[in-house]
């Protein structure tokens, strides 16, 4: 029988999916070729449903004889391993970032005299589409809470935005690019005190109370569905911040970041401008393991946040409490530095490496913004953080519209500082 080999990435199922299978079983036994999360993530959200899950339900459909991992969007290494007589795949692929694995599939099936077959894509249906009315029907807490975990073990590193009200949080949920042949988005939102706190005219020294901040997660998660990571500043009292994970979890964030300091807050990019005071490491230990019993749920995260390095404390003091932090419980490590060239922060991540056992590492190249998503990865960060780079822009944007207005005694010239009212209703929900 002739060997036909389907790649799909199926999150949801639809009769789109059964038509391309119903031609690949006319041809011969069909394989599947399902693509992993990460493989999935490069032109689409990660599925909603985990791999294990996808595969369980393609295996269950007939006309299919095998379910394989698919790990990248190039098919190449399954192709050469099974060496179908034909690929099937609808006409959909032929624009878009998967147009150049298209032409690799055409040029490999060649080698042995293999086809590409190209039902007509299905019209008015998709995967996409689907995942677009779930995302507007909503997400639950206990789907997005666990969405961080998932996109850390699928991805080689987790690119978060900061958001602080309703409209940001729309801008992360929404913005695509295509770029080198892949679609990128943000795959989650960042709450910051600091962001919070400036959206409020107030300073940021955790003077913005609990209930306050609470709602400004709320007006997130009210048009959002991706994984939130709060800010949590110092996490407070010990017995505060066990009150505040439970809250967390019960909102469906999925981590709280909280730093290693004790007195008045004072923004880190102060460096020792101010007064910036470490926490005892034993105090900082019992309020991560006392937080850790309280949570109810595996799902959420609790990262440490390391100071020692904006304290000039030095590296063997970052370190020290990297090891400590993890013997803790902490499911993550920040480390934080307001140095230009990020010299020690690759120091740090360079005998970060050498630990026994490590927890995700994350950055938030505000200072260091010159080096790329992949220069982190391979310094081994899990997880990059653009901490407030929404606010930053929207202010002097909101400064020249206003000094237009007062130059021009009218509000023509300020239009090219301004979005139509059309586009502002395009993105808010309907």
């Amino acid at each position: 029988m002739k060997q036909v080999y389907v790649g799909m990435g199926t999150d949801i199922i639809h009769h789109g999916h059964i038509n391309i299978i119903e031609k690949a079983r006319e041809l011969g036994e069909v394989t599947v070729g399902l693509l992993s999360d990460e493989a999935v993530t490069k032109f689409s959200r990660i599925p909603f449903l985990e791999y294990e899950e996808r595969k369980r339900i393609l295996e269950n459909i007939k006309g299919v004889s095998k379910v394989v991992l698919q790990k990248t969007l190039d098919y190449e290494e399954n192709l050469r391993k099974l060496k179908p007589d034909y690929v099937v795949h609808g006409t959909d692929w032929k624009v878009g970032p998967q147009k150049h694995v298209r032409q690799k599939v055409i040029s490999i099936l060649d080698e042995w005299g293999g086809r590409l077959v190209e039902p007509d894509y299905t019209e008015g249906i998709s995967s996409s589409g689907l995942r677009e009315a779930l995302r507007e029907i909503g997400t639950t807490p206990d789907i997005r809470r666990k969405m961080l975990r998932r996109l850390l073990s699928a991805k080689p590193i987790v690119r978060v935005m900061e958001a602080h009200n309703g409209i940001s949080s729309l801008i992360v949920e929404e913005t695509k690019v295509e770029a080198e042949g892949e679609l990128r988005e943000f795959d989650a939102i960042w709450v910051s005190s600091l962001t919070d706190s400036t959206a409020k005219g107030k300073p940021d020294t955790e003077y913005v109370d609990r209930t306050s901040r609470i709602q400004t997660i709320s007006d997130i998660l009210d048009v959002t569905t991706k994984p939130i990571i709060l800010d949590g500043d110092t996490g407070g009292p010990i017995e505060h911040f066990e009150l505040m994970v439970k809250n967390m979890e019960r909102l469906g964030v999925s981590a709280v970041i909280i730093e290693d300091k004790s007195g008045l807050k004072r923004n880190s990019l102060f460096g020792t401008e101010v007064k910036q005071e470490l926490e005892d490491i034993d105090v900082f230990c019992e309020k991560i393991s006392n937080a850790k019993k309280a949570q109810v749920t595996s799902d959420f995260m609790i990262i440490s946040r390391i100071e020692s390095l904006i304290a000039n404390a030095g590296m063997d003091e970052a370190l020290k409490r990297a090891k400590a932090y993890i013997e803790a419980g902490t499911d993550g490590i920040m480390i934080h530095s307001r140095k230009k060239d990020g010299e020690e922060i690759f120091e740090f991540m360079k005998e970060y490496q050498k630990f026994d056992y490590k927890v995700p590492a994350i950055s938030v190249p505000s200072s260091y913004n010159q080096f790329t998503e992949q220069e982190l990865i391979d310094a081994g960060f899990n997880i990059v953080i653009y901490a407030n780079h929404l606010l930053r822009s929207a202010f002097p944007a909101m400064k020249k519209t206003a000094e237009s207005i007062l130059t021009h005694k009218r509000s023509l010239e300020a239009d090219q500082y301004c979005m139509s009212i059309k586009e502002i209703l395009d993105i808010l929900p309907n």
